[in-house]
């Protein structure tokens, strides 16, 4: 069997197992069987095609940025606060076609998120630059079980010995795909611990806050969206240019300038369906996904660029999607359990 069947058959797999819908937390309703089923299969296809579009942006935009980059020479954080505004302009124009309504929030509720957004762009992108790919991968593998430490210490919320056993084919999967280009220095692991952690408090913040101020992922956006850019603006000119070759104020061409300002409507893609999944499934469930992207991006460039792809890279991906199939398959589990329960209470 060739890595492409090998792949799309757990790119399927995966796809069959979200439409079940492990993730989403049952309530018992006294409707009939056949509105439930009907009303769970409405909600099974919304995440699949919001896990869907979250796959093709986030894919799409890396390819964008690293054009920009190496074409452009667009700075890295200016493109980011980009990406913010147009991601406030898009929900603006939703807010106005009626398609969500604001909900008013206390800025003061929220600023811990705001700031831990600037923080773990910050701190994942110096980590990029201080450390090698391998490196950079093998860190950002870390998130995943940080959170569960996160949940589970300062939410009380509990996990399966199952699902954390997930973890380790996971993570050993990101380690024989990145083995050969670790190499670690004490201050590009510094920003990569920082860039973990900050990451991980994020992640969970965007589900925990959604739940907590009652608000769905477009009302909490349009007010964490401008708040972020209102503090990137406030660090970007101790970090890159403001004027000249290089800087935001540059003199930019309008190819680079329609570039940039598509990278920002992709991206708009990116973070809402991101807020979506998070708050509708779990930011465990998220960074799961997070390594299905990662496996497909290592595939995917071996399939249309040819890129070499090792041995140990091709077990790494397999251990990956070992470990996230058994995640999905005992979230699916304890649904069914969780289900069981609720029909044999009298």
């Amino acid at each position: 069997m060739s890595l492409s069947t090998l792949v799309s058959e757990g790119m399927t797999a995966v796809t069959d197992a979200a439409e079940q819908l492990g993730f989403v937390e049952f309530r018992s309703t006294e409707t009939s069987e056949t509105s439930r089923t009907m009303s769970s299969f409405s909600a099974n296809r919304r995440i699949v095609t919001c896990l869907l579009v979250n796959l093709l942006s986030s894919i799409c935009i890396v390819f964008i940025n690293k054009w920009i980059y190496v074409h452009y020479g667009f700075p890295n954080m200016t493109l980011t606060l980009v990406h913010f505004l147009v991601t406030w302009l898009g929900l603006f124009i939703c807010q106005k076609m009626d398609i969500f309504s604001p909900k008013s929030l206390q800025l003061g509720r929220i600023v811990w998120l705001a700031l831990s957004f600037c923080g773990f762009v910050a701190f994942t992108n110096l980590s990029l630059q201080n450390n090698s790919i391998g490196t950079y991968q093998l860190a950002k593998a870390m998130t995943t079980p940080v959170i569960i430490l996160i949940q589970t210490t300062y939410y009380k919320k509990s996990f399966s010995t199952k699902i954390k056993f997930t973890l380790v084919p996971i993570t050993l999967g990101v380690i024989l795909n990145s083995y050969y280009d670790v190499r670690f220095n004490l201050l590009g692991t510094v920003f990569a611990t920082l860039g973990v952690l900050v990451t991980s408090l994020y992640q969970v913040w965007v589900g925990a806050k959604q739940h907590e101020l009652q608000v769905n992922s477009m009302q909490l956006l349009y007010y964490q969206a401008p708040l972020s850019s209102g503090f990137l603006l406030a660090v970007i000119p101790v970090f890159e240019p403001l004027a000249g070759d290089g800087g935001i104020f540059g003199p930019w061409s309008l190819p680079a300038l329609l570039t940039v300002l598509f990278s920002g409507v992709v991206a708009f893609l990116v973070n809402l369906s991101i807020y979506w999944i998070i708050g509708n499934t779990s930011a465990v469930t998220y960074n799961m996904f997070g390594h299905f992207k990662f496996c497909i991006t290592l595939v995917g460039g071996y399939l249309l660029f040819h890129d070499p792809l090792s041995v140990n890279q091709v077990l790494g991906i397999l251990c990956t999607l070992a470990g996230i199939l058994s995640y999905t398959h005992f979230k699916l589990a304890e649904q069914e359990e969780g289900k069981s329960r609720l029909a044999q209470r009298p």
